[in-house]
């Protein structure tokens, strides 16, 4: 497949790069381990701030990494927001692979993301839902099945097959497992204001791909900005019934997408020019991305 339509290595390097993400979140996303079960008591319980989510919080290759192999940046969204807003108690334990599951379970050698909370706590912000209908391996499989249809819709047309969108389902079915994380966030932490973060706009809004330095074919374009546009619409709701804030960190991210060039990029692509993971927000995106969340913390 490196060499599908003559585009030799460039295009390799993208599907490698692809890989290196997938691994990045399967080797976060192992089972409970005994030392992972006994660190639980070593996490602070009830910082005023707690940060929880997946990769697109914990910020994933972007300078500098903490939190092992949870890929933590030290200039991902919780880090600044705890900074905008003085937060000098503050747990970031957002963890790379991490689905709603993650928040009562471990992952590797990192406790249940949930036992950072306590009735001190005042602020928690929480991003989650992405790895639950699967993103990853939605990108993968679309960056496959692009090579040999660039110009058509085969991702849609796979993940359409019968007449019903999968991925529309797997939105739906991931809705209660965000309302119960919600539920729980405020059974442990009764006093605190809470965000929901969505995601950032990954694929151009006027549906327009850059095929194939970003290998997915013309017409999933636009059918994965939909989708993430769909479950972005599920988070807001979720949030909406659970009585929390919501920050929209897709309009703020338009028009630094992807295919943009890489100084004016904040969402890399396939290969990225900046450092974070494929398909992932850099730090010029999680600093947009904390802009959204220090205002929903704020109330406004």
């Amino acid at each position: 497949m490196a060499h599908a339509h003559g585009r030799g290595g460039r295009y390799g390097k993208g599907l490698a790069a692809l890989g290196a993400a997938a691994a990045l979140a399967a080797g976060a996303a192992g089972t409970a381990t005994a030392e992972g079960a006994e660190g639980a008591a070593a996490v602070p319980a009830g910082a005023r701030y707690v940060a929880l989510g997946d990769s697109y919080t914990s910020g994933p290759g972007i300078p500098e990494q903490t939190g092992g192999d949870c890929a933590r940046s030290s200039v991902n969204y919780p880090a600044l927001t705890a900074k905008a807003l003085h937060q000098t108690s503050f747990k970031d334990v957002s963890c790379s692979g991490a689905k709603t599951d993650d928040m009562w379970r471990a992952q590797g050698d990192n406790p249940p993301q949930l036992n950072a909370l306590g009735t001190n706590t005042r602020l928690v912000t929480v991003g989650i839902g992405g790895n639950d209908i699967g993103f990853g391996d939605i990108i993968g499989t679309c960056a496959q099945l692009s090579s040999g249809d660039p110009a058509g819709a085969p991702c849609r047309t796979k993940y359409t097959d019968g007449g019903t969108d999968q991925l529309t389902a797997r939105i739906a079915g991931a809705a209660p497992k965000v309302a119960k994380v919600l539920k729980d966030i405020h059974k442990r932490a009764p006093h605190a204001r809470v965000v929901l973060a969505g995601y950032p706009a990954i694929m151009p809004e006027d549906g327009t791909g850059c095929f194939p330095a970003v290998p997915i074919a013309a017409g999933d374009v636009p059918y994965l900005r939909d989708t993430e546009k769909k479950l972005n619409t599920m988070l807001k709701d979720e949030a909406r019934k659970a009585g929390i804030r919501f920050a929209d960190t897709y309009r703020p991210t338009l028009g630094h997408d992807v295919c943009k060039p890489a100084t004016d990029r904040w969402i890399e692509g396939a290969q990225p020019e900046n450092p974070a993971a494929p398909f992932h927000p850099n730090a010029k995106g999680e600093a947009a991305m904390a802009g959204a969340v220090i205002s929903a913390a704020r109330g406004r």
